[in-house]
């Protein structure tokens, strides 16, 4: 039995011996009373009784071990040319301040902070400090528009709300403090207080008695201690798409969190303390949560927060300047961002010019690696290029080549075997399991491992309903995939409807529910077309109300502008066509998979349930009118 085997089935057959040895990596302030507590399930709770506080363990616990002078932070930021490495010891201070802060607002324990903020240190800063002294921080990423942020402030009531100034988009200027100002209008929670971090690249108005100035809290805060939490406290909510359009408020406790984190580091990226990590990712996002700011520095690396794109800022050659002038041993981020780099410099030319010799793993993550993508990245680097899958909700790994356990031989297309602590298993849509390389419905065997996610948001039911009652006893991950005969995992991509676009979930029905306000629109769907940069687009199909005769390119205008106004640019949403009805089952239930197929060339059955099987012949027309539904060979 091999190396990887042997811990795997440990961590299967004996979770509570296997966590509980990995629980010895983080310092308690109170030891656990029970490791697992599955007295009420699917509501499984890890550590129950312990008690520790995350920011101890990301940063006072190493400068008390010798580490105060390692850099913890590299800020590489070449939209604004610059670059600033914050010590163990700079980031202590700044955050131990700042929650000092914080508390002086009022903020305590159990209270929730938003932060809506670009990638700057001083978004890790925030996230640290609530941390620091029990409170729940939710991260909105920067890019969503004011309609998206209202309703994260709505479900999660924060306290105070921390925001920037703006921040620079390739070239572009993004005024973050207008759109702050637009979604706590419309918002019917109002935040007692905004604290504003101004940059010198604009200058933000602040409103008296509600906006204070980032540095004249920090000039007036005194530092403060941790506050020891439960273990099954939460440390954040981080929102998700959900199938409705209202977002899903995810939730990472702290005790799971942090042993699950700082196990991954170690044994799925083979990256120890005072090692160089890259998530080239955003802090808005999970990856941003679990590996720019918790993972690493919960393990002792000096993590990279950069401010950039992988093309553009200014060359396709940014990931390789950053990976040779840091000495990074390990990046992980999207395909896109290797598509983009692919599209802008196909011979890696400007490789040529870093010197890549500390570089040893490129990790890939947010949606499907293609095999196109895959062999081109390898060619290049001649380093692992390493598939792996996970999700916002379990917060860290659920397959990947565990390249600190003991390395597999890649298949392009996988993403290799499952990480130990999850039973992945293949089922039909009755329950049944499925045997090798039959393609079925991916699911997990509960309990989960620590650091997924324990419930929603004050929507304990809605946690049920949308991952645990379809599979009763299995985490259902809403993505389809088979194993093969060596034990390989091979996804193969959304069963819902919530669509990928360059690594980011976003919703099909948020963007219908919006597209649906047009005083034109009868009825409209919104499907996930292939897109080899990335990965999926959006696309629109619109049925006007009688009567209406307007041009096509016109209303596409429109929409595309509502779309980008209530959901933000992120949605990528370009294209929209119009059709004089939607393909429906009898009961009037939209065939959204069966239009994604067209759209796709792929071939496709005419489901036994549709009403008028003669609708689909339109709907291929209006899709090759926009260069889709090209069959492929």
């Amino acid at each position: 039995m091999g190396k990887y085997q042997e811990i795997y089935q440990n961590s299967i057959q004996d979770p509570e011996d296997f966590w509980a040895k990995a629980a010895e990596n983080i310092t308690w302030h109170r030891k656990w009373d029970k490791v697992l507590d599955a007295s009420n399930p699917p509501f499984y709770r890890w550590f129950v009784g312990g008690e520790l506080n995350t920011c101890y363990n990301a940063l006072d616990r190493h400068i008390e071990n010798g580490r105060g002078d390692q850099i913890a932070i590299i800020y590489d930021s070449p939209v604004t040319s610059t670059i600033r490495r914050i010590t163990y010891n700079d980031l202590l201070d700044q955050v131990s301040r700042f929650a000092g802060g914080l508390k002086t607002l009022g903020v305590g324990k159990g209270d929730t902070v938003v932060i809506y903020m670009p990638m700057i240190v001083q978004a890790a800063v925030a996230m640290l400090a609530c941390a620091r002294i029990g409170a729940i921080h939710s991260v909105v990423f920067g890019g969503f528009a004011p309609h998206e942020l209202a309703l994260r402030i709505n479900d999660a009531k924060p306290k105070v709300v921390v925001s920037a100034s703006g921040a620079v988009e390739v070239k572009r200027l993004i005024e973050y403090k207008p759109l702050l100002n637009k979604a706590i209008e419309i918002a019917s929670h109002k935040p007692e207080k905004c604290i504003i971090y101004q940059r010198r690249l604009v200058d933000a108005e602040l409103i008296p008695g509600r906006d204070i100035s980032w540095n004249e809290i920090m000039a007036k805060a005194e530092p403060v201690a941790c506050e020891p939490v439960q273990a099954t406290d939460p440390l954040y909510i981080l929102y998700t798409s959900g199938t409705t359009g209202k977002p899903k408020g995810v939730v990472r406790d702290n005790g799971g969190h942090a042993v699950a984190l700082r196990w991954s580091l170690e044994n799925i990226y083979d990256t120890k303390p005072g090692e160089v990590f890259w998530a080239a990712s955003d802090v808005g996002w999970v990856v941003g949560h679990s590996y720019i700011v918790y993972g690493p520095l919960l393990t002792g690396c000096t993590t990279i927060l950069y401010e950039g794109k992988s093309v553009g800022t200014p060359d396709p050659g940014a990931f390789w300047r950053v990976i040779s002038q840091h000495g990074v041993k390990t990046l992980f981020t999207a395909p896109t961002a290797f598509r983009a780099i692919k599209k802008e410099d196909p011979h890696g030319e400007y490789l040529k010019k870093y010197d890549l010799s500390n570089f040893k793993y490129l990790f890939l993550a947010g949606e499907r690696l293609d095999p196109d993508t895959y062999h081109w990245a390898y060619n290049l680097l001649k380093k692992p290029v390493i598939d792996h899958w996970w999700q916002t909700e379990t917060g860290w790994p659920i397959t990947a080549n565990c390249m600190g356990i003991e390395s597999f031989p890649i298949k392009p297309g996988s993403c290799t075997k499952p990480v130990p602590g999850y039973n992945v298993q293949i089922i039909d849509n009755l329950g049944k399991k499925l045997g090798p390389k039959e393609e079925g419905l991916v699911v997990i065997k509960l309990p989960l491992p620590p650091g997924t996610l324990p419930t929603l948001w004050n929507a304990d039911e809605r946690f049920v309903e949308s991952y645990m009652k379809i599979f009763p006893g299995y985490y259902f991950t809403s993505d389809g995939g088979f194993i093969d005969e060596d034990g390989y995992v091979y996804i193969m991509g959304r069963v819902d409807d919530v669509i990928n676009v360059a690594g980011h979930r976003l919703s099909t029905g948020a963007m219908e529910e919006v597209m649906s306000q047009h005083e034109d629109v009868a009825e409209c769907a919104v499907i996930g077309a292939h897109d080899s940069l990335k990965g999926q687009l959006p696309v629109g199909l619109v049925v006007l109300k009688s009567g209406v005769t307007r041009g096509e390119e016109e209303l596409k205008k429109e929409l595309v502008q509502m779309i980008r106004n209530d959901i933000g640019p992120i949605a990528c949403f370009k294209q929209a066509v119009v059709v004089t009805r939607l393909p429906k089952t009898r009961s009037g239930k939209i065939l959204r998979s069966t239009m994604r197929k067209i759209a796709n060339g792929e071939p496709y059955s005419i489901p036994s349930t549709i009403d008028d099987p003669s609708i689909l012949r339109e709907i291929e027309e209006a899709l090759e009118r926009i260069g889709y539904a090209k069959k492929k060979d």
